[in-house]
Order: C-alpha cells, then structure tokens, then sequence
C-alpha cells in the first residue's frame, strides 16, 4: 500500500479481528503479517507493557514490511519512573534492542504519566539529548495543556529538538453515555484532556479515542480530517492511529477515516488489501 500518511491501530494481535480483519483461522502469529497487509503504521503498546525478547523483534523485522513505521513506546519502567535521567542507559539498551528493524522505529515514543509535570523538564532535556531516533512525546499533566508559560515552555523545547507532541482527541469517547463495561472501563483509564493539534516535526502524530458507535465519530472526525488534510498539503507526512474502547472496532474505524479523508481529497490512494466482504459483515454488526 502506498498512501501519503500513516495509517493505523493500537496493536496489531487483536483476536477479535478474526472473522472481520483477519480469515477466521489466521494463526496469531501470522496477525502482524496480516495487519500489515492492510495497514502502514502500528501503535506499538506492546514495547510499553513489556520488553521485546530479540528473537521476537527479529522476526517483527521478517514480517514488517520495509516502509512500515512501528511507533515503539518507551518501556513504561523507563517512562513512569521517579527521574528519567538515572534510566538513559536503559534507553540506549532500549534503542539498541530495535535496531533490527531499523528506521520502521520512526518516531520513537515516549508517553509521561499525569504526575510528570513542568518541574521534571530538565529530565526531557537530558532524553532529548540521548536517543538517536526521532522521538515523540505524550504529556498528561494539565499545566501542559492550561496555554500558560509551563506549556508554551514546553513547545518551545519540543520545538528546539525537533521533538514531535502526540495529539490526543479522547472527545468522542467521552461524549457516549453507554454502559457498555469496556467503554466505562476506557473512560476510567483514558486522560480527559484538552486537545492540542501541533506539528513539531514533519511527522505529527495523533491518536483518537472514538465513541463506541461508529457513525458518531463523524463529527468528531471532521476537525482532523481537515487538519490531516492541511498537514499532507504542506508537504508533511501523518501519522493517525485510531482507537475505540472495544478494539475490536478499531479497523473499521481507521477504515472510515480513510474513506472520509478521500472525499477530501480526490485522488488519495484506496486502503488495498482490506477484505471486502469481511469488511461488510463488520459494518453491519457495527451499525
């Protein structure tokens, strides 16, 4: 597939896409070979959770394909750790445990805890000067979003490193009312935060969080199908990942925001590799 941005989902070994992404008899470990035939970028919260043996990043490295981007989130040991700077080792081991896949780690990402506030900023500096790849960062705390002094110091740093900041959109999760046990769970655990849609970078990045029913995230959608829009015409290449509470949905989702963009702009590459009567039966059971 060759699209202009980059396209995709949290994960990619979700087994609720059997019968819908995936044939219903696809082995888990053929799911990142199948992801990526549809698909050009994962959100690699698989990294955050757990470190990688090397033997599974090299066959990750067999079965990405070349242009793939895996966003690989910095081990949540590092990450959420007291002070990131005793833990720069930890990065270089980090960075060094990926380099099989070499520049499919583009951008690296590095997601804070709500506790990591604008007194921490000189552990920034100190990881900003550290890694090697392309790094972008998720902040949470709420001086970094309240358009004072502490967030526009911030700016200025992700600027100066060339640092990308992740947008998070968590709206559409929040504006359902369901009592569905996953989104009430999501709700829990998702930040409820204001949104930021800054390009740091020539690769800005954004996660959505959307509403449990697919067409409702329409609305939701449009302000960043026109930003997306805007960003790919001044020359920048995006990232989307697109989220629900129930993952399950989540490549129906992304699948949307693909077609919607189209209609933005004509001429924009089809999704191939999508299996079409696969993808009927899920808009069905979505609807």
């Amino acid at each position: 597939m060759s699209l202009p941005y980059y396209l995709g989902c949290p994960g990619w070994g979700d087994a609720g896409w059997r019968g819908s992404l995936f044939p219903d008899d696809l082995p888990s470990t053929r799911f990142l070979a199948g992801y990526a035939q549809v698909f050009n970028t994962v959100e690699g919260n698989t990294t955050f959770y757990a470190w990688p043996q090397a033997d599974t990043v090299r066959r990750w490295a067999d079965e990405m394909p070349a242009g793939f981007r895996f966003c690989a989130k910095v081990p949540r040991d590092i990450s959420h750790a007291p002070d990131l700077r005793p833990l720069l080792d930890g990065l270089d081991v980090f960075e060094a445990l990926l380099a099989p896949l070499g520049e499919r780690v583009t951008p690296l990402w590095l997601q804070l805890p709500a506790n990591f506030g604008p007194p921490r900023m000189a552990e920034l500096v100190a990881v900003f000067q550290r890694v090697s790849r392309p790094l972008a960062l998720e902040v949470r705390h709420p001086a970094f979003f309240a358009r004072g002094e502490e967030e526009r110091g911030l700016n200025r740093l992700l600027r100066d490193h060339g640092v990308e900041r992740i947008c998070l959109d968590t709206r559409a999760l929040f504006s359902s009312r369901s009592a569905d046990p996953a989104v009430i769970e999501a709700q829990t655990r998702k930040p409820r935060l204001p949104v930021r849609p800054t390009a740091f970078s020539e690769q800005p990045q954004l996660r959505f969080v959307g509403h449990p029913e697919l067409e409702a995230n329409d609305h939701f959608l449009q302000p960043w199908l026109a930003k997306v829009a805007e960003w790919l015409e001044a020359g920048l290449t995006p990232h989307v990942y697109l989220h629900m509470a129930d993952n399950r949905f989540a490549p129906l989702l992304a699948r949307r925001f693909h077609q919607l963009l189209a209609e933005r702009l004509p001429g924009l590459p089809a999704l191939t590799g999508w299996p079409e009567a696969r993808a009927t039966q899920l808009d069905f059971l979505a609807d």
